[in-house]
């Protein structure tokens, strides 16, 4: 990688950070040697500031560490013994389980949005990006936007049409950034009860919000990520076998890193008849499947179809459910259950999904595992940015097709009435063109032109009780409106078009208004935590 933007550090500052990162110039570092505590709270603050992990961690952390202890301090300290071990369980053995008890925290900085969906692909491991809703996109860094520069597109004749394409949609970002604020301002005037920093922050919300849709796909973002060996392993394999060479480079680079920390979990990673053999085999399914889909679909157009549409799903769902419900409390087998389901009255049957659920007093409240016993599986075609947000969640199965401006975009609402609508909409346009210059040359770099307001197609497949988490958090009133209006659309269809009634009347806090106060209130109540804290 040679477009990373290192930065510089006192004498003083690197002997600090040498003892805790496992290095000071490459935009892939593991935490060593801090409390996992302290590793939680990094990246908890991360996500909501434009410093890196480092110049964080220095500004804001270390001086409620101790540092005044061994100067030789390094990630290998008591990796001997682990290393032989590992050697002859994890390799020789082929004992998976065992990758599961060696963590990592690793920062993956200066990302783009196309790497971001890659990286935070795998089920069993947890990750936190940096926000567009509370960071401005316009700040640059050695004096250049925010975005992933391809070595080989900048190379090709595209180049300088590829850079000057972009700084024009990022200058169109800036540039509307404060008008919205404007609008926002006289939209909704600070009432004596809103703190100053409450109502700033709201509207800065708001307005990042309303322009986030021009951002392409190729800005970047800071992803920090807590995983598993075998957790981390999953994640290189596919990485490596990617085409996006972005990803190629970055796993090259988590490689090197990782196997500072944990270097026993991951020798099977690059081994021929191991890793290597993995990797291979999903790149060449993966070419298989694109030249057969070619064929077959090749005069086939989409057709229009709706925002959100569940496609699938048991009809005898609930009936199930409430078998399982009943089966850790009693002596006899799930067919048997089932069939007293069937002699139970409607009352009886909501009585006892009553009971199971119990009084959820937040949102948090999550009921037992019956909930899982059926699924829904929703086609959506909604914009990118939204999709960023759904995407991660992880208990839960989720595919996307590339993104392309094929499916085309919506202005927002409060873009029309500030009068921007031709402003907005024309750097979408130069978004596409560019989009259409690339694709031929640059089939998989060509995504990174794509501004985040046009739409991609993706399937979500989830059980009742991830329903019931993920639905009721993305309809807070505090969140986007674009997967606002996703996770409502999913709800509704839960027991309009399933038929659920019993499952969508476990939904205590969804939030079905289209109200935009949630979001000043949401900032009231942090502002008041801050003024109460001890």
């Amino acid at each position: 990688m040679n477009n990373y933007a290192s930065e510089t550090f006192s004498s003083d500052e690197e002997d600090v950070l040498r003892r805790y990162f496992t290095n000071l110039d490459q935009p892939v570092f593991a935490l060593v040697n801090l409390p996992e505590v302290v590793k939680g709270a990094l990246f908890a603050r991360y996500s909501r500031t434009h410093k890196s992990l480092r110049r964080l961690f220095l500004d804001e952390f270390v001086d409620d560490l101790d540092i005044s202890g061994d100067h030789s301090i390094d990630a290998t300290v008591g990796l001997a013994k682990a290393e032989e071990l590992y050697q002859r369980v994890f390799v020789e053995y082929g004992d998976d389980s065992v990758a599961q008890l060696g963590g990592v925290h690793l920062a993956c900085e200066q990302s783009s949005n196309l790497l971001t969906k890659i990286l935070e692909r795998g089920r069993l491991m947890s990750y936190l990006e940096q926000s567009t809703r509370y960071l401005s996109y316009d700040r640059r860094l050695d004096g250049r936007y925010r975005y992933h520069r391809d070595p080989d597109v900048l190379a090709s004749n595209l180049g300088t049409r590829y850079v000057g394409d972009i700084d024009r949609i990022f200058d169109r970002y800036a540039q509307l950034v404060p008008e919205m604020q404007e609008f926002y301002k006289l939209a909704t005037p600070q009432s004596n009860e809103v703190g100053d920093l409450a109502y700033r922050q709201t509207i800065r919300a708001k307005s990042f919000d309303a322009v986030r849709g021009l951002l392409p796909a190729a800005s970047l973002s800071n992803v920090g990520i807590y995983g598993t060996g075998q957790g981390y392993e999953a994640l290189l394999l596919r990485m490596r076998s990617h085409p996006l060479p972005e990803a190629r480079a970055y796993s090259e680079m988590m490689l090197r890193e990782l196997r500072k920390v944990i270097p026993s979990f991951l020798r099977r990673v690059d081994l021929e008849d191991r890793g290597i053999a993995w990797s291979r085999y999903m790149a060449k399914n993966r070419e298989a499947v694109a030249s057969t889909s070619i064929e077959l679909l090749k005069e086939i157009e989409p057709t229009s179809v709706d925002e959100v549409s569940l496609i699938d799903w048991d009809p005898d769902g609930e009936r199930k459910m409430l078998a399982a419900m009943l089966y850790s409390q009693s002596q006899l087998g799930e067919a048997q259950l089932i069939s007293v389901v069937d002699r139970m009255s409607s009352d009886e049957k909501y009585s006892l999904a009553k009971s199971y659920v119990g009084d959820r007093s937040n949102r948090r409240h999550r009921p037992g595992r019956a909930l899982e016993r059926l699924d829904y599986r929703f086609d959506i075609l909604s914009d990118y940015g939204g999709f960023r947000d759904m995407q991660r969640h992880r208990l839960l199965t989720i595919d996307w097709q590339s993104l392309t401006p094929y499916h085309g975009y919506e202005v927002p609402e409060d873009i029309k009435e500030c009068g921007l609508t031709d402003k907005y909409v024309s750097a979408l346009e130069r978004s596409k063109d560019l989009y259409e210059v690339m694709r031929e040359a640059f089939p998989e770099q060509a995504s990174y032109a794509v501004s985040m307001a046009y739409r991609i197609r993706y399937v979500m497949q989830f059980n009742a009780r991830e329903a019931l988490h993920m639905l009721e958090l993305r309809s807070q009133p505090q969140g986007h409106p674009n997967y606002r209006r996703v996770a409502q659309a999913m709800y509704r269809q839960i027991g309009n078009v399933a038929g659920h009634n019993i499952v969508s009347g476990m939904f205590k806090f969804m939030d079905l208004t289209a109200a935009e106060e949630g979001r000043l209130q949401s900032e009231r109540s942090l502002e008041d935590r801050r003024e109460n804290r001890i």
